[in-house]
């Protein structure tokens, strides 16, 4: 009886290493096939899921509340299981290097308690050789035992979207790889019983990691295109929106919008393979000039911000300014890595301390990583400019009078980052409308 048969007997149990906006879907997806403990670091986040509370919002209270995970943050717990799952996040320095401290730190603790005829596979990020170089040697050091003989490993990158209720892990086909037929294949095996969409068997653990990063690389490169067009288009007096509208009537045309380029993974990725591309003697040009563009839009934003305010002879130092959304993206509380802080800190490089307003977001975590305060709803009145910097379900709904309703008088200043407004009812109703 191989590893897979044992696990859907539930004679042996899978566990989850990092439950956050990748790991707790994961886990949450095998607890309704198989047992599954679930590990994470942070006491306060375990007490949350014990009590059913879904701190992330990926799939809510009562699916918490049903599911049959073993929650817990004493890593001992890890013995019990002997198929690993590790989803620890993998950011970058301020330097923008990769920071591998989480995803070492995970091999540490599983490392310590890892058994013979285990299998640990991989779902952080990392550039291609990570898991075979780097993940390898800790989990040998740590546990004694060696792999391919006492233990085997394998990769399967996460392609989970946070707020995206449509393309979900069970949704979108699953690259797997192992460090040998046997394991690839029980590792396939496990990921079938969750994903409908199917897997994909890569050919190599290497393989596996690069698909990973050169998917939002390319992204990312997109999105800066448009960004520079939108730059561009800003100094004709040509509306970037209504040009990609146009030029989205040809049949191959890729639909790509301008934006803030966040989160952990499309503003994190290129870096991850443009430092392996250093290491190896390659200085990257494209991916790079992407993120050059991608990094300095909010500031981009928030000079357009004070351009408006001069124009409109408003005074600039201490200027009262909203900024409608905080999170990194829409409907998601995750403020980790939002680029809306570089529109913040430009402001108050101009003397603008500005009101920030996001019943989305995580207050704590925001406070806790950047030192703002978020704003109530009825502080958000008088506003000379006002900035929709994210697409939130809310502020989708909003109406015109709701927005006249935060402005102190004529001209409105309105910066619509997302384009969610009618630009032509705006202009006509007398407001001075920007958008990317």
């Amino acid at each position: 009886m191989n590893l897979y048969e044992q696990l859907i007997n539930k004679k042996e149990k899978l566990s989850l290493i990092g439950l956050g906006y990748v790991g707790m879907p994961i886990a949450v997806a095998f607890a309704r096939k198989l047992d599954v403990v679930g590990f994470d670091l942070n006491e306060e986040k375990i007490r949350l899921y014990q009590s059913g509370k879904d701190p992330t919002k990926e799939v809510g209270d009562d699916v918490i509340k049903a599911a049959s995970i073993q929650f817990t943050a004493d890593s001992s717990r890890l013995r019990e299981a002997k198929f690993h799952i590790v989803a620890v996040p993998t950011p970058v320095n301020d330097d923008h290097t990769p920071d591998l401290l989480p995803v070492k730190g995970a091999c540490e603790i599983l490392g310590r308690n890892l058994v013979k005829g285990s299998i640990v596979v991989f779902e952080s990020t990392v550039y291609p050789g990570v898991t075979e170089d780097i993940c390898v040697g800790i989990l040998e050091h740590e546990s004694g035992l060696k792999c391919g003989k006492d233990f085997k490993i394998g990769y399967s990158p996460e392609r989970i979207n946070p707020g995206d209720k449509v393309h979900r892990l069970e949704t979108i086909k699953k690259i797997v790889s192992g460090m040998d037929e046997d394991t690839l294949d029980v590792i396939a095996k496990v990921y079938e019983l969750v994903v409908q969409a199917g897997v994909y068997r890569a050919e190599s653990i290497k393989v596996a990691e690069a698909a990973k990063v050169i998917e939002n690389s390319q992204r990312d490169i997109n999105i800066a295109f448009m960004n520079e067009l939108s730059i561009i288009f800003n100094r004709m007096g040509i509306d970037t929106r209504a040009v990609l509208e146009a030029a989205g009537t040809k049949w191959n045309f890729l639909q790509f919008y301008p934006g803030l380029v966040g989160g952990h993974c499309i503003g994190v990725d290129p870096y991850y393979l443009t430092y392996k591309a250093e290491m190896l003697g390659y200085h990257s040009q494209i991916i790079l000039s992407g993120r050059r563009i991608n990094d300095s839009m909010g500031k981009y934003v928030a000079e357009n911000c004070v351009k408006n305010l001069i124009a409109a002879d408003k005074n600039v130092r201490n200027a009262r300014v909203a900024v409608l959304g905080f999170t990194f993206k829409e409907n998601c509380p995750d403020t980790r890595n939002t680029k809306v802080i570089d529109i913040v800190k430009e402001l108050q490089e101009y003397g603008i301390n500005p009101f920030i307003y996001d019943t989305e977001a995580d207050s704590a975590e925001a406070r806790r990583l950047y030192g703002i305060k978020l704003s109530n709803r009825n502080e958000i009145k008088d506003m000379d400019a006002v900035i929709m910097a994210v697409a939130h379900e809310e502020f989708c709904k909003y109406s015109m009078k709701e927005i006249d309703g935060l402005f102190k008088d004529n001209p409105k200043i309105l910066l619509d980052i997302k384009g969610l407004l009618n630009r032509k009812e705006y202009e006509e109703a007398g407001y001075s409308y920007w958008r990317l």
